[in-house]
């Protein structure tokens, strides 16, 4: 039986964060190769989580909201203004799954940049699971720090085909056309 009812469920997208401290609210999220930080300072009973698509800081003209520097910072940011404190603070990684064969494993890039991002930065990193092939559902309530993983079903990954060389065609001849 489960004795912690969430009666407020936000869902968190690609590209988006959420701090809350409610006892009655539950953070969820969707990944496949995408990871999501669950981070919490269990003194003061506030927690958040984000959800990026790509490790690191990006560049060019990319959308800075899609990649782990920016969400961590906004995220860590947003738990020091409700009142955490930062050597308090510990997180749970959730996601990094290789969602397609043939192509760069992007889900390992993004869940170990994640791990490095909280041993550079001091965050006691307490569990979670990373990688594997299969998508998940996180649910993650911020006040208590619980979180519970659904995963989703295993279906056959597309499979990224070779490039095939054309074949060289012999010249048919001369062709007259009337």
């Amino acid at each position: 039986m489960d004795t912690q009812v969430a009666r407020r469920r936000i869902n968190i997208i690609q590209g988006e964060w959420k701090v809350e401290s409610a006892p009655d609210v539950c953070l969820t999220t969707l990944l496949g190769s995408c990871v999501a930080a669950c981070i919490r300072d269990p003194e003061v009973g506030v927690g958040g989580m984000n959800h990026f698509l790509l490790p690191g800081e990006g560049g060019g003209g990319s959308r800075s909201e899609s990649y782990g520097l920016y969400l961590m910072e906004v995220l860590i940011n947003g738990l020091l203004k409700k009142g955490a404190r930062r050597n308090h603070l510990e997180a749970k990684l959730f996601g990094g799954a290789r969602t397609v064969d043939g192509l760069s494993d992007v889900g390992a890039k993004n869940a170990a940049w994640a791990k490095s991002f909280l041993l550079n930065e001091g965050i006691n990193y307490v569990g979670g699971d990373l990688g594997g092939d299969r998508g998940r559902r996180i649910e993650y309530w911020p006040n208590s720090g619980r979180a519970r993983q659904i995963l989703m079903d295993r279906t056959s990954m597309p499979r990224v085909m070779p490039v095939l060389q054309p074949v060289k065609q012999e010249p048919a001849g001369d062709l007259e056309l009337f």
